[in-house]
């Protein structure tokens, strides 16, 4: 499985990635994202799903860039280019793998901003190559294991309030809830910031050493907040009263 998250706010975009690659019974670690770049402006992917199918899709997809990525003026150009190509791999590979009971997964985050575009953008792609735009309202979107890291950042996450600090804290609490919780998430991880007006992707790759006190504090501040609660409707319980 894979954890990746991208969130946009009105400072910039901040997305983070595990690096643990199952294939067989073998587990690697590798970068899950992949940059692109026009001018001064930037792109960044990621990805989950079956190695294979994502592997086949880059490559195809890389091609595209090389070739048309100059005459693209609007991220949706490049969004579509990249559903196309996932189109291409399961016409190809989709009937094959499924007569083999091997399901065709791939879902993608692009985000980025070309010449053409008022400001950044986020999209999630699905393993049908359509695709939605990440909005104001619901600024983040998780593809791998999302279920034990989405509650706090629905809790905490705005587009216009939310700095990017807050987001590099938040979306890391994120994924050490999924870390925790799933034994084929891990670390590294890699963190890129991409803020509003800046020519260049911040990129930097963080060891389980280096965070594991944070990750410690977190548990304990969850472990105080739950006995600061109040607990005495559970007396009912406890005691079997009405």
């Amino acid at each position: 499985m894979t954890y990746c998250l991208g969130i946009r706010l009105k400072e910039g975009l901040v997305a983070l990635s595990d690096t643990r690659i199952t294939s067989g019974n073998q587990t690697v670690t590798a970068k899950k994202y992949k940059l692109y770049k026009k001018g001064d402006y930037n792109i960044f992917l990621m990805t989950s799903g079956l190695r294979s199918v994502r592997d086949k899709t880059l490559t195809y997809f890389s091609e595209i860039m090389e070739e048309k990525l100059k005459d693209m003026t609007r991220m949706h150009q490049v969004v579509n280019a990249l559903g196309e190509q996932i189109k291409r791999v399961a016409k190809e590979d989709k009937k094959m793998l499924e007569d083999s009971g091997i399901e065709f997964s791939i879902n993608t985050i692009i985000g980025g901003q070309l010449d053409g575009d008022e400001e950044q953008k986020l999209y999630l792609l699905y393993p049908q190559g359509n695709w939605i735009k990440i909005g104001k309202g619901y600024p983040f979107t998780i593809i791998g294991n999302s279920g034990y890291g989405t509650p706090v950042l629905r809790r905490t996450i705005s587009y216009y309030e939310s700095s990017i600090r807050f987001a590099l804290k938040t979306g890391f609490l994120s994924f050490d809830s999924t870390r925790v919780s799933a034994n084929d998430v891990g670390f590294p991880i890699d963190v890129i910031v991409y803020p509003k007006g800046s020519k260049n992707l911040i990129i930097k790759r963080f060891e389980e050493r280096e965070l594991s006190e944070i990750s410690h504090l977190w548990g304990d501040k969850l472990t105080q907040a739950v006995q600061e609660i109040p607990d005495d409707w559970a007396d009912s319980v406890i005691h079997g009263s009405d």
